[in-house]
């Protein structure tokens, strides 16, 4: 699985990054998580507000941060 957090760098995008780190050790999945500052791949996604959650290629989530429920609904866990 790959998790991408569309972001620049700021608060919001860092907290969607946390909360999404949390909820992967906390229930011991693995997956790739990395943060995409670039706004080109960014714009890929077609997204227009950050931060933006992308799960193997699919958008889930943009414009807010999730929660820790959003993180796992969007993994099939709760």
């Amino acid at each position: 699985m790959e998790i991408k957090v569309l972001g620049p760098g700021c608060a919001r995008c860092k907290s969607t990054y946390n909360v999404i780190e949390k909820v992967l050790k906390e229930n011991g999945i693995e997956a790739k998580l990395t943060k995409v500052d670039d706004i080109i791949e960014m714009m890929n996604y077609n997204i227009m507000t950050t931060p933006a959650v992308v799960i193997d290629g699919v958008v889930k989530m943009k414009g807010q941060v999730p929660t820790e429920s959003d993180v796992k609904r969007f993994l099939g866990i709760g």
